[in-house]
């Protein structure tokens, strides 16, 4: 026989999505956008800036101060590096300031494999094609020719395009990579190194810009850069939204009633007190996702509040993987700190 506790978490999934048919259109409009060409160039990775706005996006009084903050550097021509917590939604923010340029956008993801061709290009093979030369009557001449064939990578396709190149996770990436960004920002010119013949530098769009996104310093995986690229940066720290931010974003993705997404919210902001783990807003929009499904209301009603039970089994099961790896012990230590601050 079932338990309580059991009993408690019966599923209720239909209070995922309020409107599925109205999400499901704007993903088709987004889809639609992508495909279209841009510039009429179809071969670089360019992005019509209605594409990337992210979907949803929450706008508050907050959420537009550091927008427009981040696109007047932008028209200043200077290179935007938005430094933060993870989950705190730098990434959303970067694309909505880019799409609010009205620009083309190049997105480009920072890991450890990125390096200089990963940025500018490289040689992709040969095209070998043959010359038959019949001008003279009863003389045939064929001629082979091999010609090398390069791809322009996300930052040659950007600053030639005039796009707004979204680099995320900048600093998980080598810093030896980066070097040819120091010609980009200080003289308007790319080089781009393997590449032969006149056309091996490319001249800077006068409407390329760049934000960048990066973890804190003291995380795992991040590469300190070089001072020389980073005095060319402005730096924009991002921090964690006020409440009531949070609880529009968190709202924005999840149908529950606004005392349950309080509740939520509340509990986010009290871990990230309590633990020496990262608690982001990311991690209150997974939660409230779990929370739609388990019924953990204390009173089995639809508005009433979740129980404690409830809530530190589901925020345990979305923070476990932050602890997880060296014991268990972790984890028991985990959802006891959880439990005592619910």
């Amino acid at each position: 026989m079932a338990d309580d506790a059991s009993r408690k978490r019966k599923v209720r999934g239909r209070k995922i999505t309020a409107n599925r048919e109205q999400k499901e259109g704007r993903r088709a409009k987004k889809e639609l956008a992508r495909k279209a060409p841009s510039d009429g160039n179809q071969n670089g990775p360019l992005t019509d800036p209605e594409a990337v706005v992210p979907e949803p996006f929450v706008e508050t009084d907050a959420v537009r101060s550091l927008r427009d903050r981040i696109n007047g550097w932008l028209e200043a021509d200077q290179p935007v590096h938005l430094i933060g917590p993870t989950g705190c939604g730098k990434t959303a923010l970067a694309l909505s300031a880019a799409a609010e340029r009205g620009r083309p956008v190049v997105w480009l993801n920072g890991d450890e494999a990125v390096d200089t061709a990963a940025l500018v290009g490289s040689h992709a093979g040969g095209e070998r094609y043959e010359e038959n030369d019949q001008f003279v009557s009863g003389v045939s001449k064929k001629t082979q020719i091999v010609r090398e064939r390069w791809v322009d990578n996300p930052l040659s396709v950007a600053v030639r395009e005039g796009a707004t190149l979204v680099y995320n996770e900048f600093s998980r990436s080598d810093p030896a990579a980066h070097n040819v960004l120091l010609s980009v920002f200080e003289e308007g010119v790319l080089e781009r190194p393997g590449k032969r013949g006149e056309d091996r530098t490319i001249d800077v769009h006068p409407e390329f810009r760049a934000i960048l996104t990066s973890n804190d310093v003291e995380y795992a995986g991040v590469h300190e850069q070089q001072d020389a690229l980073l005095d060319r940066f402005i730096g924009v720290h991002v921090d964690y939204y006020d409440e009531e931010t949070e609880r529009e974003i968190v709202g924005a993705h999840v149908d529950l009633s606004a005392d349950d997404i309080a509740s939520i919210v509340e509990t986010t902001r009290a871990l990230r007190d309590e633990l020496e783990i990262v608690v982001g807003t990311r991690t209150a929009i997974t939660a409230a996702k779990g929370l739609a499904v388990f019924d953990g209301h204390a009173d089995s009603e639809e508005n009433g509040e979740f129980d404690n039970e409830t809530l530190a089994n589901v925020f345990t099961d979305v923070l476990a993987p932050k602890v997880a790896g060296e014991n268990g012990g972790d984890i028991d230590e985990l959802r006891s700190k959880i439990t005592e601050t619910v």
